[in-house]
């Protein structure tokens, strides 16, 4: 079934595709890049690159807003517009980009905010200001949405975007949380003779980032979790475990102005005790995102797999069902406490504002056997904003849940 529709919906993008209007200034090319109203010195060298990327390029509008809010994110300025001015050759443009504002000491920004039916509001708030290469940032949230519990608290983080070099960020995060327990997950953790339950728990991660190549970075650092339990016995207890990302990030345009875009991402957490950790366990987590644009539709597929050997706490461990995995299905009705083993996919088309989606996981821990789960949704989508009601495919009695938000 996931086949043939998946077939159709290939068939209905490329007809469609066929159908809709160019972008007319897509037939025109890219002669210069060029910042007005302010010192482009202060840019890193990576966004100068992608700047010069452009030249003897077609226009692509996508990627010039792209541009646009890169250059106000490093310059911390209040608004950066941008214009196409007639070039020196026929069928060429110069793309200006109008700095405006005097320089911000403060950044606002919301990174999540999103209601589920099922499990309420989510959401977290953060403010940020620089000083040269050095950002600072301090956040509040509470968040039901990402792991087994609610967690609420405070977050704090550090980075220096030239550790001598460019290539080269230095991290370090902080967090403070207060943890609750929905009624189901307390029921299952005391039948289960697994992790327990814990109150507050505190973070603390130092990482560096190298970029080994334009598209692949690699992140190497450690993670010290130290949490209050709900044992009597055992009042405190930690999780101190090495820390390593590696990510690779690709956008092509074929010869029809097609776009495709591959975004991977393999990460290894290993808590030891040589790190004075109570916990010993390896966490692997793999995933990969194509997206296919043609015109004004957008068709993708992402999948996601993970395995944990060892025993880890339950906030490592993995969860469907929410906004953004087997949307439709309730988290708690699944695994109310999470599970070592994950695999989860998506297949997401759109077409200007409009979202359908299909998704499809397991999750299931060591010693049992997975359950393939579907769901059905669509919604609306512009930008970061999403509105969406999802329904999980079973036999008995089928509940929508309805979903509305921001997520970056």
């Amino acid at each position: 079934m996931k086949i043939v529709w998946l077939g159709c919906m290939w068939g209905s993008l490329l007809l469609a595709g066929n159908q809709s209007e160019s972008n007319i200034n897509s037939r025109y090319i890219v002669e210069s890049v060029e910042i007005s109203g302010h010192n482009d010195g202060k840019l890193s060298s990576f966004l100068r690159s992608d700047m010069n990327r452009m030249i003897g390029e077609k226009v692509d509008p996508e990627s010039i807003d792209n541009l646009a809010r890169r250059i106000r994110k490093e310059l911390h300025v209040s608004t950066v517009n941008h214009r196409l001015l007639r070039g020196e050759e026929a069928e060429h443009v110069k793309v200006v980009f109008d700095v405006k504002g005097h320089r911000q000491d403060l950044d606002v920004t919301i990174p999540k905010l999103a209601f589920n039916s099922k499990s309420g509001w989510s959401g977290s708030a953060q403010v940020g200001t620089s000083v040269a290469s050095n950002s600072f940032a301090f956040g509040v949230v509470s968040d039901n949405d990402t792991l087994p519990e609610r967690y609420t608290g405070i977050t704090a983080r550090y980075e220096n975007r030239k550790l001598g070099t460019d290539r080269v960020h230095f991290t370090f995060g902080f967090a403070s949380y207060h943890d609750q327990w929905d009624r189901t997950t307390v029921e299952t953790a005391a039948l289960d003779q697994g992790p327990g339950l814990y109150r507050t728990r505190q973070d603390f991660e130092p990482a560096v980032t190298v970029v080994l190549a334009k598209p692949l970075t690699l992140t190497v650092g450690a993670g010290f979790q130290r949490f209050e339990t709900q044992d009597s016995l055992t009042r405190f207890q930690g999780s101190n475990a090495a820390v390593a990302t590696l990510r690779f990030h690709h956008q092509v345009e074929d010869s029809d102005a097609n776009k495709h875009d591959v975004d991977a991402s393999y990460s290894l957490r290993a808590a030891t005790r040589l790190l004075d950790s109570d916990y010993a366990y390896v966490r692997h987590l793999a995933q990969a995102r194509y997206v296919y644009k043609r015109g004004r539709h957008e068709l993708s597929d992402e999948v996601m797999a993970g395995v944990i050997t060892g025993e880890a706490p339950l906030f490592e461990r993995f969860v469907l069902g929410n906004s953004s995995t087997l949307r439709g299905w309730n988290r708690f009705d699944i695994d109310p406490v999470g599970g070592d083993r994950v695999a989860h996919n998506t297949v997401d088309y759109r077409y200007r504002w409009f979202q359908t989606f299909w998704d499809t996981g397991a999750i299931w821990s060591r010693g049992e056997a997975g359950i393939v789960r579907h769901s059905l949704g669509a919604g609306i989508r512009e930008g970061i904003f999403f509105v969406a009601v999802a329904f999980p495919v079973r036999s008995v009695k089928v509940e929508p849940i309805f979903m509305v938000g921001m997520n970056y």
